[in-house]
């Protein structure tokens, strides 16, 4: 009689604590919904590189994309990406740290890993949504051609890109009346760009030192550079200016770049906001003592598995739209 009630002590895994299959119920379904989760992202980032694989020669290269870095101006090439980067991983690690500090039951220091794993998470956030706001903007401008190619343009002297406005010229007609200063609005109209195509060819033409570049990238790595003489032919081309980055045009190359990063880091983005909420509610569920008084710090230890979930999947977008 002892002996069953003592193996059965022993083979009861589903109670709890810190044996291999000792998870509670809150536990296992998170790890479930994981692992779901881990499945999309796989799926998205697999439709990712494959297409990368097939558009390969005329795919935007990061270090010409992600430049910019808020309040500087110049070509940083990834130096604000590695920034929020280096914050999420930061803030995994104060995670890390609460959950630690929960198993002993420090109230304070669960509190303030709390907070500082929040404050990681806001910064993210809105870095993320700077650099959305940046990409969408876009820097130079470019031109697309009917087959939806893109044209950039160059100085030649220096080799450093040309914004449009360095080189258009100026035509004067509808447009400096049709300005929102004015109280013109046209609704069944797009958006009209900074400059227009005949101005931008008139530019061109008359300045000998901008070449163009086209989206191919050569055996160096590079996009293209076209001599003077190809540059003028290959103008004629151009049906229109782009300029920044939506789900339909794409100054810095192939659209499907813009498409596959605005639905990926997006989706992650969304990720990191409801962890980031969820982590303010827990927060506060700490500092008023509903887990000193419950015994454990379970849910520090839930929420964490899904902020560390976040941090890892970030990882991969990181390496596959940044670094590959």
């Amino acid at each position: 009689m002892n002996s069953t009630v003592t193996t059965g002590t022993e083979t009861s895994v589903w109670g709890g604590g810190n044996q291999p299959l000792g998870a509670s119920y809150g536990k296992m379904m998170m790890w479930f919904f994981l692992v779901s989760d881990a499945l999309t992202f796989s799926g998205f980032l697999a439709a990712y590189g494959f297409s990368r694989f097939k558009f390969i020669e005329t795919w935007p290269i990061a270090d010409e994309v992600f430049t910019h870095v808020p309040l500087f101006h110049g070509n940083y090439p990834m130096i604000y990406v590695a920034f929020m980067t280096f914050i999420l991983i930061m803030s995994s690690v104060t995670m890390v740290l609460a959950v630690d500090a929960g198993h002993k039951m420090k109230k304070n220091a669960v509190t303030w890993y709390m907070f500082a794993t929040v404050i990681g998470g806001i910064i993210f956030v809105g870095s993320q949504a700077w650099e959305w706001g940046t990409f969408i903007k876009g820097d130079f401008g470019a031109l697309e051609t009917k087959g939806g190619r893109i044209l950039q343009f160059v100085k030649a002297d220096t080799g450093e890109r040309a914004a449009l406005s360095d080189f258009a010229a100026s035509i004067p007609g509808d447009r400096t009346v049709h300005e929102r200063k004015n109280g013109i609005w046209f609704y069944q109209e797009p958006a009209l760009t900074s400059v227009s195509l005949e101005e931008v060819v008139k530019g061109f033409k008359a300045d000998s030192n901008i070449l163009i570049r086209t989206e191919v990238i050569n055996e160096e790595g590079e996009k293209t550079l076209l001599d003077r003489k190809a540059s003028l032919a290959k103008l004629a081309e151009a049906t229109q200016v782009v300029e920044g980055a939506n789900l339909i045009h794409n100054e810095y190359g192939s659209r499907l770049f813009a498409d596959f990063f605005f639905f990926i880091t997006g989706f992650h983005g969304f990720h990191v906001f409801s962890g980031v909420v969820i982590n303010i509610i827990i927060f506060f569920n700490v500092i008023l003592g509903t887990y000193e008084r419950r015994g454990h710090y379970e849910m520090v230890e839930k929420v964490g598995l899904y902020w560390h979930f976040v941090d890892l999947v970030w990882v991969f977008v990181f390496t596959f739209f940044y670094l590959v």
